[in-house]
């Protein structure tokens, strides 16, 4: 296996560090960047401010009605992104250098989308790479075709079951069957049948990558092992496994996680888990599968507090043109804490219609929370349950005004997002 080059940056005879001009390039850094470090148990880490990853929510529509889904609880307007909005994103995008991956997702169903293709189409031109993630029950043999010509990078699939029934139990108006053809189709549209002397050859034609997201529940968790064999099967390189974030009284009850939190993860599989009765032997399962995985870490070493927007440095646009700094801030709704209700009140920085893109990303208010939410000097509060601040994101102990973060299950680890 051929390795990658090792990178080193130097130190100047002044005590600067230099980084190599591959890594400027990469991460759009330019002259009078002030990188944040911080000082890590085994060396350093640099914090770049570069917009690296930008969702983009096409629309909050759905074909679907699932248990899991924040529309049970919302009180949002619903809406499709305009084709004016979005050419001004595309416009916006252009500034800068190098382009950051779009993903194409939210809180809706991507594919509802009338002209997701020139979506596509049009992100792909800025030479970015371009993700989407779909519950596949939309995704047809022409669809699937125009969206591998696009030049889509990587589809991500949602897929909570393994047989028709435990499928159908989360995915509402869904059939497993009819997904299961969608994907198989999708995959085989990536590969070119080439007739030659009477046999015939597979060569891909498309650098297109399949992935597979699950939302593990009490319902389902027995299923996971299954879900990676089938994906597999299905050509799936990569496996993301997030908790359920309970949105009703009825899903805090599928909760897997613990007050302590632990999570797997390797290149191919992404996987919190809270490890108990329910999990277990679906782990040992998934441990002893094909699928490459790597031993849960402690959550001391750094898996929680931890904003995996921030950090990655990623943003959102919302239907409306509305930017935020992650898909918890995007819409307004109410989750469970484990039995304790929470309201999440939705922040939007400003909007694309009115603003570039790159004032949004530099805005000082924007600047100033990712900054407070860099160095994480929230409470625990997922950890802690005990005061009324925990029902909402207006304020905490410490402190802290709208909108906090210490009740956050995604910078605790517990739910993930490709």
């Amino acid at each position: 296996m051929k390795l990658k080059p090792e990178l080193r940056a130097q130190v100047d005879d002044k005590g600067r560090l230099v980084l190599p001009p591959e890594i400027v390039s990469r991460y759009g850094l330019k002259p009078g960047s002030q990188i944040p470090i911080d000082e890590m148990a085994n060396g350093l880490s640099l914090r770049t401010p570069h917009l690296k990853k930008i969702y983009i929510e096409p629309t909050n529509r759905c074909n679907l009605e699932c248990r899991t889904c924040i529309r049970n609880v919302w009180d949002e307007p619903l809406g499709k992104m305009s084709e004016e909005v979005f050419d001004r994103v595309i416009e916006d995008l252009h500034t800068f250098s190098p382009p950051p991956t779009v993903s194409f997702g939210g809180f809706g169903e991507p594919l509802f989308h009338p002209n997701i293709i020139g979506m596509v189409t049009q992100a792909k031109s800025l030479g970015a790479s371009v993700e989407l993630i779909t519950n596949g029950t939309l995704l047809k043999a022409d669809l699937s075709r125009e969206l591998i010509t696009a030049g889509l990078d990587r589809l991500w699939i949602s897929l909570d079951g393994a047989t028709p029934e435990s499928y159908a139990d989360v995915r509402l108006g869904a059939e497993l069957p009819q997904v299961v053809e969608n994907i198989t189709r999708f995959r085989n549209a990536i590969y070119a049948e080439i007739a030659d002397i009477g046999c015939c050859d597979f060569a891909p034609i498309s650098n297109t990558q399949l992935g597979i997201v699950f939302v593990a529940m009490k319902r389902n968790i027995a299923d996971l092992p299954e879900v990676i064999r089938l994906g597999h099967r299905l050509g799936a390189k990569r496996f993301i496994v997030t908790n359920v974030l309970p949105y009703t009284k009825e899903m805090y009850k599928e909760v897997l996680y613990q007050n302590a939190f632990s999570y797997l993860r390797s290149p191919s599989l992404s996987l919190p888990v809270g490890m108990n009765g329910f999990t277990r032997e679906t782990l040992y399962q998934v441990m002893h599968s094909d699928t490459h995985v790597i031993p849960p870490v402690s959550n001391l070493q750094g898996s929680n507090d931890r904003c995996p927007f921030i950090e990655s440095g990623a943003g959102v646009i919302g239907w409306d043109g509305s930017f935020s700094p992650c898909l918890p801030l995007l819409h307004s709704h109410t989750s469970y804490i484990f039995e304790f209700e929470r309201f999440s009140r939705r922040w939007a920085i400003g909007n694309i219609a009115e603003h570039s893109l790159f004032d949004l990303w530099n805005a000082p208010e924007h600047l100033a929370f990712r900054e407070r939410v860099q160095t994480f000097d929230f409470p625990s509060c997922v950890d802690c349950l005990s005061c009324e601040l925990l029902e909402n994101n207006e304020e905490d102990c410490y402190g802290n005004d709208f909108p906090t973060c210490g009740g956050c299950l995604w910078a605790q680890g517990i739910i993930q997002c490709p």
